[in-house]
């Protein structure tokens, strides 16, 4: 039973470095897609995974294209504010991909229109609130998933 988190472009060194934590706690493969908005080696990174990196299995992709023609027939789902349906509803496989946006504007638009049924979406029951904390949004899916693959 494992799951295949996907950061694509992450900016924010911390929620990485948590999410490593996350992926490492959930038994999860972590995907980073580059560009980054930090440096892998960045302090706050390693603040955030503290000693846990090493362990982590992670695999680094130059561009998103690169991650798509590697993994184009795997089984992958999209989580954006902009989905319909919600990521309770996904239905989750062993070693599935759980794509993830970038903290400042998501997942690219080309995506979520190529990918609408594949979209998910975590509910908000607030119209104060856009969006959720990545790390936060990433732990949601994935413990979900963890509880439908059991």
């Amino acid at each position: 039973m494992a799951l295949n988190i996907v950061l694509i472009e992450p900016e924010i060194p911390n929620n990485t470095g948590n999410i490593g934590r996350l992926a490492l706690a959930s038994g999860s493969h972590l995907h980073l897609v580059k560009p980054f908005g930090f440096k892998i080696d960045d302090t706050r990174l390693k603040r955030a995974g503290l000693d846990y990196w090493q362990h982590l299995q992670v695999t680094y992709y130059n561009n998103i294209e690169e991650f798509f023609e590697i993994n184009k027939d795997k089984t992958m789902v999209f989580l954006s504010s902009h989905g319909k349906k919600k990521h309770w509803d996904i239905p989750f496989t062993d070693n599935m991909f759980l794509i993830f946006g970038k903290e400042s504007v998501g997942l690219p638009k080309s995506i979520i229109e190529t990918h609408t049924e594949k979209t998910y979406k975590i509910p908000l029951y607030s119209d104060h609130v856009r969006s959720l904390n990545i790390a936060n949004a990433v732990s949601i899916v994935v413990y979900e998933g963890l509880k439908h693959l059991q």
